[in-house]
């Protein structure tokens, strides 16, 4: 009992400066990258990757399987669209306002939805986003099927032209940035533990005295919230807001990105996103049904990473390092019987 817990308090630092090192790195590319790779693929590729994490969150940390994710994105989308094109706010208002709003819908379809687990869960999620495709189809606001085109990225503070491409870039690269470190620390805080205490066992949350309702809607809550955020700077990136946005075929999607990447893991929604990105990216000139290449690559590595790209990483680490752990255990162990031959 006192190995294993010592084992576990002394990996958890150096997991924490992996984390730490993988995020440096992964900033520092992300900085360099646009100067071989084009900026607009980079940009769509971290709208993405906050997205994917974002739902991770509820599913790999509490246990939630959303099928309507993409409600969240399309609100901020929208809602981000329309008070640039509309009111002509600072593009940071206009965010804000996404975020506001998805976060609005995120409570509202997580109370209802979290009166029920697993499948039935599930299905209510997907319920209820079909309600807001069709709110998206229907509304003036949003321009039915046209959606809203010709969104105006403004200035920010007044003065920073987003229009210019490094400013672009560099803006969403900080909010980037600004959603990975809330969804890190939200994970890595007690709040954080606790959620990870209900997907493992909720009965002995309960029991111990934790409102587990509260919980999975605060979590639930923050995954919209941060969903919404990847909306509004999509909306941005390239000033339109559709009913793609809102579409079941994005949540289908970034329940792949998150599969594919790792569930429960803070770099597999980014890895997961990167694959599905480039093959959207590069099958978008293909004759060949890029459905097709996708569901390929996803059989691929289910069967060959069984918990996901960086899920299976993390396992080899650990195993790597309980093995050496074990193996220096045994050594200090047998020092004092070598000494105690040689005395005797």
């Amino acid at each position: 009992m006192h190995a294993s817990t010592s084992r576990a308090s002394s990996q958890r630092p150096s997991s924490l400066r992996l984390t730490l090192a993988g995020s440096i790195v992964v900033l520092a590319l992300l900085v360099a990258a646009p100067m071989v790779i084009y900026p607009v693929f980079l940009m769509k590729l971290m709208c993405y990757a906050l997205f994917a994490a974002s739902f991770n969150l509820i599913i790999g940390y509490v246990g939630l399987l959303s099928f309507g994710h993409a409600a969240f994105l399309g609100a901020g989308a929208y809602l981000c669209a329309y008070a640039a094109r509309a009111w002509g706010l600072d593009p940071l208002i206009c965010l804000v306002i996404g975020i506001a709003v998805a976060a609005a819908l995120g409570a509202i379809i997580g109370f209802l939805a979290i009166q029920r687990k697993g499948i039935e869960f599930s299905m209510i999620t997907l319920a209820l986003a079909q309600v807001v495709e069709f709110i998206a189809q229907q509304a003036p606001f949003t321009g039915g099927e046209d959606g809203i085109h010709g969104v105006p990225r403004g200035h920010l503070f007044g003065f920073i032209d987003l229009n210019n491409s490094v400013a672009i870039y560099a803006f969403i690269l900080i909010l980037f940035a600004f959603g990975m470190a809330a969804l890190w620390r939200t994970v890595n805080s007690p709040f954080g533990h606790v959620l990870q205490a209900i997907r493992d066992h909720e009965d002995r949350a309960v029991s111990i005295g934790y409102g587990v309702r509260r919980y999975k809607l605060t979590a639930f809550v923050i995954s919209a919230a941060l969903g919404g955020l990847a909306g509004g700077m999509q909306a941005l990136i390239f000033q339109l807001a559709t009913l793609d946005d809102v579409s079941f075929h994005l949540s289908g999607a970034v329940i792949l990105m998150a599969l594919l990447g790792g569930v429960g893991t803070f770099f597999g929604p980014f890895i997961g996103a990167a694959i599905v990105v480039a093959l959207e990216s590069v099958l978008a000139t293909s004759e060949f049904p890029a459905p097709i290449i996708t569901g390929a690559v996803f059989i691929l590595c289910v069967l060959v990473f069984r918990r996901g790209i960086a899920g299976e990483i993390a396992l080899r680490l650990a195993d790597r390092k309980a093995r050496r752990h074990d193996l220096d255990n045994g050594a200090a162990a047998g020092r004092p019987q070598e000494i105690k031959a040689v005395d005797g």
